[in-house]
């Protein structure tokens, strides 16, 4: 994954709101720089650019690609383990952002709801929303190398915890995704994904188990 392409996108991204460059280098330093800090492994900006692949792979399936682009990049700005508050704080940093952008402000609740989303993933009426959650979780549906050193990166990120009490509450989450009337939240993720992502999460719910 190359960062000057990521940054590219950002710039391109945000002239169709603000001529400032300086202000548009600005944001771009801060979101690379968080999402390069020191114990990330998973919420990097490999993790975004992933997303913004699939943002160009289902292009025709949305309706607001900027909005869309815009609460990928700051959807996890803010992100420590071991906090419960990461998206409001993501959220309410992104409007910060967007204002200084000049986004009007129905986009930036748009956003900020978008990025909101990605705390609980349920389904949304707001079809960019469901896009943005299986973007999101598209991971978990992956093949089985990629998805088993996703499961090392969580890990890493949370090196804090003692094995015995991460095992407690990983396999907590993992049983709340799979608890969940459906993962992905859009039919085509839904048909193409859904089985697969389950698949994976109940191989890693059963190694947690043993």
């Amino acid at each position: 994954m190359d960062a000057k392409i990521l940054k590219e996108a950002w710039l391109v991204l945000n002239r169709r709101y603000t001529n400032d460059i300086t202000l548009s280098e600005q944001l771009w330093q801060e979101l690379e720089t968080a999402y390069t800090a020191k114990g990330r492994y998973y919420h990097t900006l490999q993790h975004i650019n992933e997303m913004l692949l699939l943002v160009a792979t289902h292009s025709t399936s949305l309706q607001d690609t900027d909005s869309l682009s815009f609460a990928i990049f700051y959807h996890d700005i803010i992100y420590s383990p071991l906090s419960k508050d990461n998206e409001e704080k993501s959220a309410a940093l992104a409007v910060k952002r967007l204002q200084r952008l000049g986004l009007p402000a129905q986009q930036q609740a748009h956003i900020r709801q978008m990025i909101l989303a990605t705390k609980a993933h349920v389904s949304s009426s707001d079809p960019d929303t469901n896009l943005l959650l299986d973007f999101d979780l598209s991971i978990l549906a992956s093949a089985w190398d990629h998805y088993l050193t996703y499961t090392r990166q969580i890990r890493k990120e949370y090196s804090i915890v003692p094995y015995l009490l991460y095992k407690k509450g990983r396999k907590k989450v993992l049983q709340h995704f799979l608890a969940m009337p459906r993962i992905y939240k859009t039919q085509q993720f839904y048909e193409q994904y859904e089985e697969v992502a389950k698949q994976n999460m109940e191989w890693e719910l059963q190694q947690l188990l043993a």
